[in-house]
């Protein structure tokens, strides 16, 4: 049986495929889907529009605070420099703190929430009934964002690719601040050899397992 209230938790690196696997399991299970990536590229796409430094703390503070949740642009804060952005703001812990806050209140509202990131587990929901980390190879992962773009007619070379993407574990991993690692909880799932319909299926599995042990004490 579902529960009244569902929280999932999905972490992992990035190009893990975590993003679209959270929306498919949000949509299966009927749960809001909530990508907190996005939180720091609107914090930082706000700071860009109003041509503010984006090492100003109070400012990136404010604009946090100020983010609506249920009106993140994915196509707007997907660019890269938008991303590149987000990385500087998302070291702040007042940032994070006020991000924190909006997210938990976003999962609060009924029926519930998947929430991708990479401190969701650990940090935002540590008490969430079932959480995946979602992995891959490097390797797997630079393949995967270099054939997105290609397929979506642009030009990339894979090795930039993957030399961005060991930047950005090195950088997730080893942050002071809610460093991205799996919480002790959480059930592994590497999509390494999978396609997307595959590791649906085996999170699918994984989560409806977790619920019903749950269901039996």
């Amino acid at each position: 049986m579902m529960p009244d209230h569902l929280v999932i938790a999905i972490d992992g690196p990035a190009a893990s495929g975590k993003g679209t696997l959270a929306r498919r399991l949000a949509g299966h299970f009927g749960l809001n889907h909530l990508d907190t990536g996005l939180t720091y590229r609107a914090v930082a796409k706000a700071l860009i529009d109003a041509r503010l430094p984006l090492d100003d703390e109070a400012e990136a503070e404010k604009a946090a605070r100020a983010v609506d949740l249920t009106s993140l642009d994915r196509e707007v804060l997907s660019a890269h420099g938008v991303g590149e952005a987000a990385s500087k703001v998302a070291v702040m812990t007042p940032v994070r703190g006020a991000l924190v806050e909006k997210q938990r209140e976003f999962a609060a509202q009924p029926p519930g929430a998947v929430l991708d990131g990479r401190d969701i587990g650990t940090v935002v929901f540590p008490d969430a009934d079932v959480k995946l980390y979602v992995t891959a190879s490097a390797a797997v992962r630079a393949e995967r964002r270099w054939r997105e773009i290609l397929d979506g007619g642009g030009e990339a070379d894979y090795a930039e690719i993957l030399a961005d993407v060991e930047r950005r574990d090195a950088r997730d991993m080893n942050r002071a601040i809610s460093p991205l690692k799996p919480a002790a909880d959480a059930h592994l799932l590497d999509t390494s050899e999978m396609d997307i319909e595959t590791a649906f299926l085996t999170a699918r599995s994984l989560i409806e397992k977790a619920l019903a042990a749950r269901s039996k004490v």
